[in-house]
């Protein structure tokens, strides 16, 4: 399922949430102008160095540019498909949690869900020597936040082989979409993939979404609709 639009509204123009679609598409424009103007070799480069890799992380976890890797991962991407997909999902989702917790709690919060992600992505594969990147670790905080902040919202969806466009109630579409995400990390444990996607840094980042939201719900730090 592909969300298109959601329901809810916003009062406030989604300043962090355009300026992280907007780094994101940023920094895979400059990994695109390295390949070009370097060369593979070059590109490969940075994506090694910048990328978060489990199993360097625990062989050098006492060096800050490991560490620095938590957050630079989150703006490296593998293609056109994988940035424009994260961004899309962060643009439809983003907004309105913004809207709800601010701009410096929003930012707060998305840095903190990216961090949780690959926390649980290195736990269950820390042998790994495949790069990580991508920003839906962080972005599965942000589906995991919506669905404790926006229950009743729809979120207008293409379906393929069913209806070109059908209206999902977000409860329904954000649990099946972590549901997903659960299975297919068991089902690549059970296959011993250690490659491709990262699918406990998104199950992982929806999980530590939904309590950070929950939390700062209760600290009274979410605004009302």
């Amino acid at each position: 399922m592909l969300p298109l639009a959601d329901t809810a509204k916003q009062k406030r123009t989604p300043v962090v949430t355009m300026v992280l679609v907007a780094a994101n598409f940023s920094a895979f424009a400059w990994e695109l102008w390295l390949g070009f103007d370097r060369g593979a070799r070059a590109q490969a480069g940075l994506i090694e160095t910048h990328a978060l890799v489990a199993k360097r992380m625990f062989a050098h976890w006492d060096t800050a540019q490991q560490w620095q890797t938590v957050l630079t991962h989150m703006f490296l991407h593998g293609g056109w498909a994988h940035v424009i997909g994260n961004m899309w999902f962060l643009w439809i989702f983003g907004g309105n949690v913004e809207d709800r917790l601010g701009a410096v709690r929003y930012f707060l919060f998305y840095v903190l869900a990216g961090f949780a992600a690959a926390v649980a992505q290195v736990a269950v594969d820390p042998g790994s020597a495949v790069p990580m990147v991508g920003a839906s670790g962080a972005i599965s905080g942000v589906l995991g936040a919506y669905l404790i902040l926006f229950p009743t919202a729809w979120v207008w969806s293409l379906v393929p082989w069913i209806v070109p466009v059908l209206p999902i109630p977000a409860v329904v579409f954000l649990v099946l979409w972590f549901v997903v995400q659960t299975l297919s990390g068991l089902g690549a444990m059970a296959l011993g993939d250690t490659g491709g996607v990262a699918w406990w840094a998104h199950a992982g980042g929806f999980a530590a979404g939904v309590a950070m939201i929950a939390w700062a719900k209760n600290a009274g730090w979410v605004g009302k609709k």
